[in-house]
């Protein structure tokens, strides 16, 4: 029988050949998966937030969809893709409210230990999403192993097999980012 992820990989690739049959498919398959990703995501956000998972999903499948200039080599990849669609929608979220409310300077934002690391106000998930930016303009690694914890919710395992690395290598590369957004984040004294 073959896995979900071989399934998952088959279909994107007759998808990025054309294959609007194997795109609604892939729709089908991944759907559980990607509802479990925004629920992952938008736990860490208020309570009140107006974005539900599966509004979260659709706008992201919308996105994925538009992306002409991916050549889909795998789950791993469409899921990371995925989780930063999400991603950008959340912060494209936070700045309208932002905007909205006419706030000031975000300011920096603690950092816990333990997840979630922001507390779903707006000025946080965009100081969280500058932090990544720049995380990322050193190493890519990192801030992609970022993203697939924090925004896909995916565990230590699930990161290491998507990315073909060690379990040891992505939780090292784990505390090495969560250090330097700590440094980023954290309240001046």
């Amino acid at each position: 029988m073959v896995d979900e992820s071989e399934r998952v990989t088959d279909l994107l690739l007759a998808w990025g050949q054309g294959d609007d049959e194997a795109g609604e498919r892939l729709a089908a398959e991944v759907h559980r998966t990607l509802k479990l990703q925004a629920a992952r995501a938008l736990r860490a956000e208020r309570a009140d937030h107006t974005l539900q998972p599966t509004a979260l999903v659709n706008e992201a499948w919308m996105r994925l969809v538009d992306q002409q200039r991916v050549q889909w080599q795998g789950r791993g990849q469409f899921y990371g893709i995925a989780a930063q669609m999400m991603r950008r929608i959340l912060v494209d979220h936070a700045r309208r409210r932002r905007a909205q409310r006419r706030g000031g300077d975000p300011g920096r934002v603690p950092l816990d230990e333990v997840e979630p690391w922001i507390d779903g106000r707006p000025e946080h998930l965009l100081a969280l999403d500058a932090a990544l930016d720049e995380l990322s303009t050193i190493d890519r690694r990192r801030a992609q192993i970022v993203e697939l914890r924090y925004f896909a919710g995916l565990e230590v395992q699930e990161i290491a097999a998507l990315l073909g690395i060690g379990t040891a290598t992505v939780n090292r590369q784990w505390r090495a980012a969560r250090a330097f957004l700590r440094l980023r984040l954290a309240p001046t004294a």
